[in-house]
């Protein structure tokens, strides 16, 4: 991260991003809820869908926080 605010072109950059991001996580939540009802599914599969999930969900967090600007207290 960088000590200067961001531009506007950086700020387009980065909503763009998240909502690329928002949306897998999104249908990543939607397959998991599907797959996870049902039982012959494989687990270790589910997993790796989780394991990505959290990822995007961490990823997701990390630009919002980017896009809020630093407040002096």
């Amino acid at each position: 991260m960088t000590d200067f605010p961001l531009t506007e072109e950086e700020k387009a950059q980065i909503q763009q991003r998240l909502h690329i991001l928002e949306i897998e996580h999104h249908d990543l939540d939607d397959l998991i809820e599907r797959l996870a009802g049902d039982p012959s599914q494989d687990q270790l599969q589910l997993q790796r869908l989780k394991k990505r999930k959290l990822f995007l969900k961490d990823q997701i967090a990390k630009l919002r926080t980017r896009l809020i600007p630093d407040i002096i207290a």
